[in-house]
């Protein structure tokens, strides 16, 4: 009887360890994927069987937003959990600029990895290129990817690695002393440059072959993969297995090729025996380009799209899959964002998000495991351009100030006009001047607590 008894209390000690082990994130941002491109979220055309599957297996979240419109500042708040204005990066990094996210800010692989998280990034950065503002500087065990966005240069001063692979008849002497070339942009393996041009034809297997290996490391885990593709963004690459393939041209070449991706990962999160245990979350930086020719993406029914804030810049697909917490085939259209999963995954990791600080991000697990009456922790959200403060959302309101010469004030009911056609500013003045005041508010105490750029 008393070894009985010893048995059941040691097992149900061992099955409550089993319980508090901490989860994985896998956390996958596409570059410029616009809000139709899923088969789930409406696509007519581009064909995603793994993130449709995701999506019926887990939550898809309508109301999604990122913090901007273009590619530095929607990750800088993806890092930060911050509107990217407030830690000083409100436009794009180029390889000219010697700035970056400052390291003294605190990103969520620094929290992850304090609680004894393994952390990769494997992707596109473009937080800054130099040393000092590369992922590995900023909470990143490893990082293997493009620095920046695909359409940019090399920036000659970066450290070649000795066994670099030089394509295209460059040379360590012609990389230092020509003019960089657009579109020709370098691969790197931590803080050393290993390729240069990049075949950015085999990008994304190469991406997903790193992923999975990185999965079968640390399957002991906990970890966190950072997994932000350099694709949709122009120019567009496949590889062979999927160029021409798609009836969306070649844009939907790289999402077809992405949602092949994501279903390697499922498949290595489940061979190694932690599917359970792992939270997937897939979502983009921002809106679409707008292209013609194949070559462009769809935010419809939304209207825009990057480097607009219109629902279409910054609205974006996301979906989050956890078998046995997330209740699967659910859909939320609560208002979330980038800038919640700071606090999110920290909770979940059983981390503090930093006291010393503003941090504008909200622990959103409530909507995402789907808990009976669970509402957005926004009262409203905030869309910059730039420095400026030009959109807010509250509820099903939208108000953007598009200045007097674009035709001032506008207002719109995005519940019962999701395609932003009907501006009713007109017939809701007192609306328009509490959420005007409410705007500048927020913008004002925002200036006073802002943070600076990380400079050499």
């Amino acid at each position: 009887m008393r070894e009985s008894l010893l048995f059941l209390f040691f097992s149900v000690c061992f099955s409550a360890l089993i319980r508090a082990k901490p989860p994985n994130f896998v956390l996958i941002f596409t570059d410029d994927q616009g809000y139709q491109d899923i088969g789930c979220f409406g696509s007519p055309l581009i064909k995603t069987p793994n993130l449709d599957a995701m999506a019926a297996e887990g939550r898809r979240f309508t109301d999604f937003y990122s913090a901007n419109s273009v590619c530095s500042p929607s990750r800088a708040a993806l890092m930060t959990g911050c509107y990217p204005t407030r830690v000083g990066i409100p436009g794009v990094l180029f390889p000219g600029h010697k700035t970056g996210l400052n390291p003294e800010e605190v990103t969520i692989a620094e929290i992850l990895r304090d609680k004894g998280y393994a952390t990769a990034c494997i992707g596109k950065w473009h937080l800054g290129h130099k040393p000092k503002f590369l992922p590995t500087r900023q909470g990143f065990d490893s990082y293997y990817g493009i620095p920046y966005s695909n359409d940019m240069t090399i920036d000659p001063e970066m450290s070649l690695a000795g066994d670099i692979l030089l394509r295209e008849g460059f040379t360590a002497e012609r990389v230092r002393s020509e003019k960089p070339r657009k579109n020709l942009v370098p691969l790197m393996r931590d803080e050393k440059v290993i390729e240069y041009p990049c075949d950015q034809t085999t990008l994304t297997s190469r991406y997903t072959r790193e992923a999975v290996d990185f999965i079968g490391r640390n399957s002991e885990g906990p970890f966190f993969l950072y997994l932000p593709h350099t694709m949709p963004h122009i120019p567009l690459f496949a590889s062979e297995q999927f160029r021409g393939k798609s009836k969306r041209g070649p844009y939907g070449d790289t999402i077809e090729e992405i949602d092949w991706s994501v279903g390697e990962i499922m498949k290595a999160l489940k061979r190694n025996g932690i599917d359970k245990n792992t939270l997937v979350i897939f979502t983009s930086d921002n809106g679409p380009w707008k292209l013609g020719n194949g070559r462009g993406g769809s935010a419809l029914p939304l209207r825009g799209f990057k480097f607009q804030t219109y629902e279409g810049g910054m609205r974006v697909p996301c979906i989050m899959r956890w078998p046995g917490k997330i209740p699967q085939g659910s859909h939320c259209d609560e208002v979330a964002a980038t800038i919640d999963l700071l606090p999110t995954l920290a909770g979940l990791a059983g981390a503090k998000v930093p006291g010393d600080r503003v941090i504008d991000g909200h622990d959103i697990w409530p909507l995402i495991a789907g808990q009976r009456e669970a509402k957005s922790p926004h009262r409203m959200y905030y869309y910059y351009r730039g420095r400026s403060l030009e959109s807010a959302r509250r509820g099903k309101w939208k108000l953007r100030r598009a200045g007097k010469k674009k035709g001032g004030i506008e207002l719109y009911d995005l519940e019962s006009d999701i395609s932003e056609t009907r501006n009713l500013a007109a017939e809701n003045r007192e609306l328009v001047t509490e959420m005007l005041r409410q705007m500048e508010d927020f913008h004002a105490s925002l200036l006073k607590s802002q943070r600076s750029a990380g400079k050499l």
